[in-house]
């Protein structure tokens, strides 16, 4: 359904350091810089970061999600540790099984984006 997603940010060679760990810990090779804007391509679809064309800042979405699929609970984790690590910051529930049968790793990015690592088991 989606061909991409994207978000702003702030400082965008600390989100590129900060998406490089995350996405890396899910096997996504470092972002691919266009400009003031860095492409995390896949298979399955792009997801980028950029600097507001408009030049004014960067702002997160209230009650926004983007959801990041894994392959298994142990790269939910190491996503999150990646993030932690590199200027994100942790928010809703710690990464684990949810009632609804999810694997879920929530964090922020340096810009306040929301971000999770879902990983849905057999």
């Amino acid at each position: 359904m989606f061909s991409h997603v994207m978000v702003g940010a702030n400082d965008l060679e600390a989100s590129k350091k900060f998406y490089d760990a995350v996405l890396g810990a899910t096997g996504i090779g470092p972002g691919v810089r266009d400009k003031e804007r860095y492409f995390y391509m896949s298979p399955t679809g792009v997801f980028a970061i950029t600097t507001p064309i408009n030049g004014k800042p960067a702002a997160s979405a209230n009650g926004g999600t983007v959801g990041f699929a894994v392959k298994s609970a142990e790269q939910a984790n190491a996503f999150h540790a990646a993030g932690i690590a590199n200027g994100g910051t942790t928010c809703e529930d710690p990464p684990g099984m949810r009632e609804s049968g999810m694997y879920l790793a929530y964090l922020r990015d340096p810009d306040g984006n929301k971000i999770c690592a879902l990983y849905r088991p057999s």
